[in-house]
């Protein structure tokens, strides 16, 4: 799960049908995502450490991201990490590492000038609120102390006035 702010507008490419795609014309969309992380380091200094995450989304996530998304765009990824191989024109092995996007939500502000979606259009994303502040540890809560079995209570329940089974007359069966 990550939130953060896209880097630059997304790239958007359809797949060509082939004998492993059949239906062809997948639309997929990548582009970075910057995440931020703010902390005091030990002199009290503010702190900032920002990583880039390349963002791969597939169908209709992608028409979501190439109507909506733009460079800037607060957004909240939910996916899986995955590192592809590939051999470049120099004979060198080349890895990747990207986020697969399972659910994507758009967060912040609409951009200016943007009006409602059209009906029958993407509804759900922009956030009402406004975006959260940078994440603040809390501190931790108070430890509960480890589960001490209780000693069984007596059978007897001291509000019953009545006799007790030993003291009941023989004869007083409900049947």
């Amino acid at each position: 799960m990550l939130i953060g702010n896209v880097g630059k507008d997304p790239e958007v490419r359809y797949l060509e049908s082939n004998p492993t795609n059949p239906g062809g014309n997948a639309k997929v969309a990548s582009f970075p995502l910057a995440t931020s992380e703010r902390f005091r380091d030990r002199n009290g200094e503010l702190r900032e450490n920002t990583e880039w995450h390349n963002i791969v989304v597939w169908r209709g996530n992608a028409d979501v991201v190439e109507k909506y998304v733009r460079k800037g765009s607060q957004l909240f990824i939910e996916g899986r990490i995955r590192t592809r191989q590939w051999t470049d024109q120099s004979g060198n092995k080349r890895y990747t590492t990207e986020i697969v996007a399972d659910t994507l939500q758009l967060l912040g502000k609409r951009p200016e000038g943007e009006g409602a979606p059209q009906q029958g259009g993407y509804q759900g994303g922009y956030a009402q609120q406004p975006a959260q502040p940078a994440y603040q540890p809390q501190p931790a809560a108070p430890v509960q102390p480890a589960y001490q079995p209780q000693p069984a209570a007596p059978a007897v329940n001291p509000a019953y006035q009545g006799p007790l089974p030993s003291e009941a007359p023989a004869d007083d069966l409900p049947f």
